[in-house]
């Protein structure tokens, strides 16, 4: 057991290091060669903040836990919300401008809702994780369209300015990369490999592993980007941390499993899991997207949230 955990933390600090140095080489890279903040951050950021997931779920799904799978990305959506979000609106009130979040945030609902459609019958298919793909391939086609002829100044773009790193030799961010793309995959399996330990210990379904230790083990990337964020008071660029690791989770990561590993489903997670998902990106739509108030997401916005993931992880942990 003892070496279990001690797996499950080694593999969760490798992965959490090394995906964040997989992103400053890949965002270093990009800007050394011309490509501008906004397309960075939409594409390269928002899917380097989504790197623990699919290394954990591809791994999951070669062992054959697809359940564990699917249940790191609903459960990492779930977290992002109500944990990360929740936190960091604790920290301050928590404002967006950007018109780039605000048409991100419904494709992000939307997608939400076609992954409903792949899980509703608890089988993943190959073919519906290509469909998957398909969608998240067109979206960032439409991305690096509107990143390159939207000239319109837009908030998020100046707070994306700041924070892409300057000034790195391209060496040193290829470095970064290829160590990025070692390790990441290495402490992905020492993670999934110390987590089924401590499930098989305590009887947990592959299900309930990946919607809880893992999910939330995977989202620190997040809650670090996000905490950060809110301290700077670079708003936006919290809530697009979020949107972004959310769209990319929903199409990118769920599509492993389907591809990897198809077959039936643990019905728990196209039912309770994927509502809750849906339910949360709603309210995060309807806070963020509501006219009127100066600050979307207030103080008790944040203590709210984080009830419901207590309440949510109570569920869950009850009902294995």
């Amino acid at each position: 057991m003892l070496v279990n955990i001690l797996m499950l933390i080694v593999g969760l600090a490798v992965l959490v290091w090394s995906a964040d140095r997989f992103v400053y080489g890949a965002a270093a890279f990009a800007r050394n060669l011309g490509l501008p903040p906004m397309l960075i951050g939409l594409t390269i950021v928002a899917m380097g903040s989504s790197a623990p997931e699919m290394f954990v779920a591809a791994t999951a799904s070669m062992d054959g836990m697809r359940d564990t799978a699917i249940g790191n990305v609903l459960g990492s959506n779930i977290a992002n919300i109500t944990l990360i979000l929740g936190l960091t609106a604790l920290l301050g009130a928590i404002s967006v401008g950007s018109r780039t979040l605000k048409r991100e945030i419904p494709i992000m609902l939307a997608a939400t809702i076609f992954a409903g459609y792949t899980l509703h019958d608890n089988v993943l298919t190959q073919a519906e994780g290509i469909m998957l793909i398909v969608i998240l391939l067109l979206l960032m086609g439409y991305f690096i369209w509107q990143a390159t002829h939207d000239k319109t100044p837009d908030s998020l773009d100046t707070e994306l300015e700041s924070e892409i790193p300057k000034d790195v030799p391209t060496f040193h961010a290829i470095i970064w990369l290829v160590i990025g793309i070692i390790l990441l995959p290495l402490s992905a399996s020492w993670m999934v490999d110390g987590a089924v330990g401590i499930a098989k210990f305590y009887g947990l379904s592959d299900l309930v592993i990946g919607l809880t230790i893992i999910a939330v083990g995977t989202s620190l990337p997040e809650l670090a980007a996000c905490i950060a964020g809110v301290l700077k008071k670079e708003h936006d660029l919290v809530i697009g941390n979020i949107v972004g690791s959310n769209l990319f989770n929903i199409l990118a990561v769920l599509a492993l499993p389907g591809l990897i590993s198809p077959g039936e489903i643990d019905a728990s997670a196209s039912g309770r899991d994927f509502y809750m998902v849906l339910g949360t990106s709603a309210a995060l739509a309807i806070l963020v997207l509501s006219s009127g108030a100066k600050q979307q997401l207030t103080r008790w916005h944040g203590a709210l949230l984080l009830i419901t993931f207590i309440a949510y992880q109570i569920v869950v942990f009850q009902s294995h």
